[in-house]
């Protein structure tokens, strides 16, 4: 028999204590019964009956399961890159607390979400770098997010084209992942120094890899915190960044269903998962597996038909 629920030390040490004070009370009835010299037989029929359905409600609750069935499996896969903006601009404060702590919140439910699929994560400002390559293994990715950090990149503007096209040639080069459906995930406040993007959204798109874009910060701005102020242009004025839609919108080759925003009133990382779910990842491998199955309920039914017997019995330990 296998168990799907391991009770900790500290339910052992919360089932002995109910054991013991239980035990304790069954004693002070016996001893105050042969007081007033009654028999507590009674009581010992109390106390066996409660003991086993506590006994099953524990079972049923560490989840007893035995036998062996077969089950199919079916994999099937979608490689996804996530594309993470580290410019200057992703510290501004239009999204409570930054934009980028925002993003890596929203990131983590992001992947948490995409559990069956494998998933990259490209950083980029001027130049573009694999944080980590493509991975089912979710927790090391989270681990990655969560040490985004604008320092970690060369500082200097934004540039969207050599994350993409490093994300393009990545997809296109993998000989694995050949059989995978293939998505990019562009993340950045779409601010954009580099050249037109048409080009390289054109390419990405023949290539037959699915592009999105997911717009993070506020159209009225945010100014970027430096040392104990903030970052200020030339003539000495406070610089205030906005998210640029048309830059991101332009990107997805304008497509509505292929855009989203993150922002003070708006948050559409659920779209984006969704829309994500929805392409047809593609078949991969198919494989019977054995798989046993939990009979809680056997042992919850029995605990509580005892429960029931409990309720309905009364007895007299002590007559006056």
């Amino acid at each position: 028999m296998n168990w799907y629920y391991a009770l900790s030390i500290w339910e052992y040490v919360f089932i002995s204590l109910f054991g013991v004070l239980y035990l304790a009370y069954a004693v002070k009835i016996t001893i105050a019964a042969r007081k007033f010299q009654n028999h507590a037989r009674a009581i010992f029929g109390k106390f066996l009956l409660r003991s086993l359905y506590f006994g099953l409600l524990i079972i049923a609750l560490m989840g007893p399961s035995y036998g062996s069935v077969q089950k199919e499996v079916k994999a099937i896969g979608k490689d996804i890159y996530l594309l993470v903006d580290l410019s200057e601009s992703m510290n501004a404060d239009d999204l409570v607390p930054s934009r980028l702590d925002r993003v890596k919140l929203e990131l983590n439910k992001l992947v948490d979400n995409l559990q069956t699929d494998r998933i990259g994560l490209i950083i980029f400002s001027t130049e573009a770098f694999v944080q980590c390559p493509l991975t089912f293994d979710k927790n090391t990715l989270k681990l990655f997010i969560e040490t985004l950090s604008t320092t970690i990149v060369p500082s200097g503007g934004t540039n969207l084209e050599p994350a993409l096209r490093m994300a393009m040639e990545k997809h296109t080069s993998n000989v694995t992942s050949e059989n995978n459906a293939k998505i990019i995930v562009l993340v950045s406040d779409g601010e954009h120094h580099g050249e037109n993007l048409s080009r390289i959204s054109r390419e990405i798109d023949k290539s037959g890899i699915r592009l999105f874009a997911l717009g993070v910060g506020t159209a009225e701005g945010g100014k970027i915190p430096s040392g104990r102020g903030y970052k200020k242009d030339k003539s000495g004025g406070e610089i205030v960044t906005r998210l640029a839609d048309e830059t991101l919108f332009t990107t997805v080759s304008q497509l509505s269903d292929r855009y989203f925003v993150i922002n003070d009133s708006q948050n559409e990382i659920y779209r984006l998962i969704q829309a994500i779910d929805s392409i047809e990842g593609r078949f991969i491998d198919q494989r019977k597996t054995d798989a046993t199955a939990n009979k809680y309920d056997y042992f919850l039914i029995a605990a509580l038909l005892l429960l029931s017997l409990d309720v309905l019995i009364t007895v007299k330990t002590i007559q006056l």
